[in-house]
């Protein structure tokens, strides 16, 4: 699963340049997008809930996750008018970093919301990732895919850009095989999050 990405031809778009290339292409006709994303500890500098997370302000960082509501509730709206189906796969390293407790309550006010969202605990896919990671791509239709890069810092640092179409397909029957393997959003969180003390963070 995945073998052919590794050897993918590509082209490197900084942040801005990623963001208005997805912005064009998702307006383009596309029928679906797929997420699936692996990293376990990011940066979200300028999202209010996760400064307060880094901060180690847990509760203030939950109750600041809402400011997104309008926002996300937007973008599911528009996904409707342009009749694109939208989901996502959170792959979850366990022990549960403190990041992706954080996310959870972010990610779960997003199901709330309409998002099509599914949780696979990694010990379940150890037998893929044998020799690396399953990559952090966005799959635009069989248009284009977008490896979503990070710096060693955990920022967002762009992406790579994929157009080969074999490449896509195979990348694609690769995420839905996982995602058929991926747990219901509200059982995971109910099970595995909600029990958690909150984080100590380091920042």
């Amino acid at each position: 699963m995945f073998d052919s990405f590794p050897l993918g031809v590509s082209e490197r778009l900084d942040r801005p340049a990623y963001h208005a290339d997805f912005r064009r292409v998702y307006k383009s006709g596309i029928r679906r997008l797929n997420k699936l994303e692996r990293g376990q500890n990011f940066k979200e500098r300028g999202f209010s809930s996760w400064e307060a997370f880094a901060a180690g302000e847990w509760n203030r960082a939950i109750s600041l996750a809402q400011e997104k509501r309008n926002t996300y509730a937007k973008q599911f709206h528009e996904a409707a008018r342009l009749d694109i189906l939208e989901r996502r796969l959170r792959i979850v390293d366990f022990p549960v970093t403190p990041y992706v407790q954080w996310e959870m309550f972010v990610l779960r006010l997003r199901v709330e919301l309409g998002d099509n969202i599914r949780v696979l605990d990694a010990r379940k896919i150890s037998e893929i990732e044998k020799e690396r990671p399953v990559p952090e791509v966005v799959i635009l239709g069989d248009v284009v895919m977008y490896e979503v890069l990070y710096d060693d810092d955990g920022n967002a640092a762009g992406a790579n850009r994929f157009t080969d179409r074999t490449l896509i397909r195979e990348t694609s029957v690769g995420f839905e095989a996982l995602y058929k393997r991926g747990e219901d959003f509200h059982s995971f969180f109910d099970r595995e999050i909600i029990p958690l003390a909150p984080p100590v963070v380091a920042y």
